[in-house]
């Protein structure tokens, strides 16, 4: 299927699941908000090392915010859930702690949660030494602990739910300068798709390695254009020079088939896009499959 000149290939990306909590970090301003989103996502883009998954979904205005301030929602996530329990709290206590004026609340839709992380005796509450208290602010439940700025308000506890990761397409360009502009204007669509995040990925990794048996993941070489007439079964078409992988995660699977669909239609309207396609492992990672001509077609 051809749209635009873009090649589009019959393939699928595969998805599977993973638990999901959504947080809002709010701050009096929104330079510390956002640093403070910074410092708790830090080390998220990639599931193949610890710590767990974590990306911003999008900034939040003062008029959506439970204490009025601006903030920014992410989601974290974990196809294990004690690494979920462990890493949020770590994300928390690392993340927004140190900065000026910020909190932290719940922000998954309370239909969705399927489970809870509990605050109680976790790092989070033991910081407050005995001084923390249970307090009814902002219409939740919020532990109210001090520090030297004045008093940082966290959820009781956070909801979880089964989220969807895994959800990609590969742009493929003609230069780096056409593949990275229909990326980054993909991941302005992506993000007006609510409860989804989207990220651009260099790396492209494929579970294993041919020559290095034990490392659990290796870079995706029939995808790599640079050494393209060294790889015996390169996927890479005449006239491509860069590849860029466009991951998605998001609380439900038509959130995530909404973000892809959106994201490829953006992509596709650059000109140098030569074809765009899927990564998946045979249906052999995930249970489900999104298949691209049927977001296309």
């Amino acid at each position: 299927m051809k749209i635009n000149e873009v090649v589009i290939e019959d393939t699928f990306a595969e998805v599977f699941s993973m638990y999901t909590a959504r947080i809002l970090i709010t701050a009096a301003t929104r330079r510390w908000a956002l640093e403070s989103a910074l410092e708790t996502k830090g080390l998220g883009r990639s599931a193949t090392l610890p710590p767990s998954e974590a990306s911003i979904e999008r900034a939040a205005s003062g008029t959506e915010t439970p204490d009025k301030r601006p903030g920014y929602i992410l989601q974290v996530g974990d196809r294990k859930r004690k690494e979920l329990d462990h890493w949020l709290v770590t994300r928390i206590r690392k993340g927004v702690f140190p900065i000026p004026t910020t909190a932290v609340f719940d922000a998954l839709p309370p239909e969705m949660a399927e489970d809870f992380v509990e605050i109680e005796h976790t790092p989070v509450q033991l910081f407050g030494d005995g001084y923390e208290e249970i307090v009814d602010v902002f219409g939740r439940k919020m532990y109210k602990i001090p520090r030297m700025d004045g008093f940082l308000y966290v959820e009781k506890r956070f909801g979880v739910t089964k989220g969807i990761a895994g959800g990609n397409f590969l742009i493929m360009g003609d230069s780096q300068g056409s593949a990275l502009l229909a990326a980054e204007m993909a991941l302005e669509a992506i993000m007006d798709v609510p409860y989804v995040t989207g990220r651009i990925a260099a790396s492209g990794t494929k579970v294993g390695g041919n020559l290095y048996k034990d490392a659990v993941a290796t870079t995706n070489d029939p995808y790599c254009a640079c050494i393209s007439n060294k790889v015996r079964d390169s996927k890479i078409p005449d006239g491509v020079h860069c590849v860029y992988e466009i991951i998605i995660n998001g609380l439900t699977l038509e959130c995530a088939k909404k973000a892809m669909k959106a994201g490829m239609e953006k992509a596709i309207s650059v000109r140098g896009v030569k074809k765009i396609t899927a990564g998946n492992y045979g249906g052999k990672l995930g249970k489900e499959c999104i298949y691209l001509y049927d977001l296309v077609r």
